[in-house]
């Protein structure tokens, strides 16, 4: 057995296959080797073997395409097909597993206490790779269970920077969503285009990585009012918390010494003080167009993330992973 993990760690929000293909990135090799080799501006703080030495039980693993690289729906169809296909990769491998429904999660959550073996749960970010709304039905069957329908401004909706809501094929994006049982993740959506599709969509919904906008960094509509926030009493969301120095405190420069981890806990409150604190997890975004030198203070991996616990106290173990596994069980996964 692995070394004793206090808290079963989730992360709602990695782009690890995006990483391995178009940085070019091993994910199979251990961080400090990985470091080594990088063709990057800044140093990774994610590999596979890291997630299972962390103890990271879950993570929610990205099909993102970039819609300036891949503007046409044809390319990023295929260019998310690719992640898929190395996902499945190191699931056969015997890197990763693949969580697809509540059995999948419950068997994978038995094996890991001995083996730390990282599930995966597939959120597509963007819905650009879905050529035409009625293909949702297919992605879920090829295993998809989360999705956002914008990063920045798509076919479907406003993203983030932009203004428009959702358009008439967004809105038909979401009805497929809603019959194929997919779950809603409302991260980077213009606020037209979250209000519209909260009253549109009467399904499971999430927000897998965003910060509390008073607090926060960045584009304006790319975190969350306390209006956004209360827009989702009743819904039983969770919030994924990002761990970007930028995202934490507007202030900070790269130049700048890490933001302390106090930053942290700040937003959390303030999601919780909306939601209460079931509502709260981390979707820390790691390796998300940052590195480790852009994450908060002493935080440079998933091994580190023991330190966030005590800025939560009795609630640590729920912010850590457990709220996002009951959101998993109770919303998100099929039987």
């Amino acid at each position: 057995m692995l070394g004793r993990v206090d808290y079963r760690l989730v992360d709602a929000h990695l782009d690890l296959a995006y990483n391995a293909i178009e940085h070019g990135w091993d994910l199979e090799l251990a961080l400090p080797e990985l470091r080594t080799r990088q063709r990057s501006p800044y140093r990774p703080s994610v590999s596979l073997p890291e997630l299972q030495e962390a103890g990271v039980a879950l993570a929610f693993a990205t099909l993102f395409v970039d819609p300036g690289r891949y503007p046409d729906p044809e390319l990023a169809h295929r260019a998310a097909r690719a992640q898929l296909d190395r996902y499945r990769r190191w699931r056969d491998a015997g890197r990763v597993r693949l969580i697809a429904s509540r059995a999948d999660l419950e068997a994978h959550l038995r094996a890991w206490q001995e083996d730390r073996v990282p599930g995966l749960v597939l959120l597509m970010e963007g819905a650009e790779p879905v050529r035409r709304p009625e293909e949702v039905a297919l992605w879920a069957k090829e295993g998809l269970r989360l999705l956002g329908p914008a990063w920045q401004d798509t076919r479907y909706a406003g993203g983030t920077r932009g203004k428009k809501g959702l358009t008439p094929a967004g809105r038909e994006l979401l009805a497929a969503m809603e019959e194929a049982g997919l779950a809603l993740d409302l991260s980077h959506l213009s606020e037209a285009a979250y209000y519209e599709a909260l009253e549109a969509f009467s399904g499971p919904v999430l927000v897998s990585h965003a910060n509390f906008r008073p607090l926060a960094g960045g584009p304006e509509n790319r975190h969350l009012t306390e209006a956004q926030l209360a827009a989702l009493k009743g819904r039983r969301a969770v919030v994924g918390i990002v761990l970007y120095n930028r995202f934490l405190d507007p202030g900070w420069e790269r130049t700048d010494p890490a933001t302390p981890l106090a930053r942290v806990q700040r937003h959390a409150e303030a999601v919780a003080r909306v939601l209460g604190w079931e509502a709260v997890g981390i979707g820390s975004d790691m390796d998300g167009g940052f590195g480790a030198e852009s994450l908060p203070q002493g935080i440079r991996s998933h091994r580190d993330w023991t330190k966030l616990a005590p800025l939560f106290g009795p609630q640590a173990a729920g912010v850590l992973g457990e709220n996002w596994l009951r959101f998993l069980r109770e919303r998100a996964l099929p039987d």
